[in-house]
């Protein structure tokens, strides 16, 4: 290796040492992709595509998104999201809906991408982990699904 290259790896390295102490460990998501299945690689996808309307300004009939405790409230074998099961968990079926069909989420035509999908599918399909400890916070990420 050169030595510009070694220098350049350590300042990399150095630089999301620093981040994550200053940010926290969020800022992991930026040095390596979050593993298939885990919470840290859907919370981008609920964060973007739910949390606008499911978040702190829902209706109250509307299922909340506003944390990970929120959240492990529709984990369960009869519940929104069934773990270990996409194809019976009823929060699967809506997001893959066709965007003309009447109960398809996000409402208005703003569906996830199919890498969002597949995402949300080995999230359900290990098991739908959600972090222990303390609740992490769901915030809106990007322009509201119902923007254009």
């Amino acid at each position: 290796m050169k030595p510009a290259s070694l220098f350049l790896g350590k300042a990399v390295s150095v630089a999301a040492a620093v981040g994550a102490i200053i940010f926290g460990p969020g800022c992991a998501e930026f040095s390596q992709p979050p593993a298939a299945g885990s919470f840290a690689s859907v919370r981008p996808v609920i964060e973007s595509n739910c949390v606008h309307c499911h978040g702190t300004n829902r209706f109250a009939h509307m299922p909340a998104f506003t944390d990970s405790a929120a959240l492990a409230s529709l984990i369960g074998p009869d519940k929104w999201i069934v773990p270990g099961h996409p194809e019976r968990s009823r929060f699967f079926h809506i997001v893959i809906y066709a965007d003309a069909h009447p109960t398809a989420m996000p409402p208005t035509g703003h569906a996830p991408s199919d890498a969002d999908i597949e995402k949300l599918r080995a999230w359900i399909s290990a098991g739908a982990p959600l972090p222990k400890g303390a609740p992490i916070l769901l915030q809106p990420r990007g322009k509201a699904p119902r923007s254009t």
